[in-house]
C-alpha cells in the first residue's frame, strides 16, 4: 500500500494528537494540531486510509514542512 507523509505547514508545538494508529482517516481529518502564536492549527490528512505510524508526541516542537505521521492509502 502506498504511504503519505502528513505535513504541517507551520511550525509550533503538538498540542493535541486526537487519533490513534491504526485508526481510520478520510481526506481532511485531523491528526494533530500544533500550537503557533497562541492558535490551534490543524494538521490534516492529505487521503483517505489508515493512521500507519504517529511520528511526534505531546509537547514536541515541530518545524514547518515536518512529518508528524504516515498514512497508508
Amino acid at each position: 500500500m502506498p504511504e503519505i507523509k502528513v505535513v504541517t505547514e507551520v511550525a509550533g508545538r503538538i498540542c493535541a494528537l486526537p487519533l490513534q494508529t491504526g485508526a481510520s482517516v478520510g481526506h481532511g481529518d485531523d491528526i494533530a494540531f500544533v500550537e503557533a502564536m497562541k492558535m490551534e492549527i490543524p494538521v490534516a490528512s492529505p487521503a483517505a486510509g489508515r493512521l500507519k505510524s504517529i511520528l511526534v508526541e505531546l509537547d514536541d516542537a515541530v518545524a514547518e514542512g515536518q512529518a508528524v505521521a504516515i498514512v497508508e492509502t
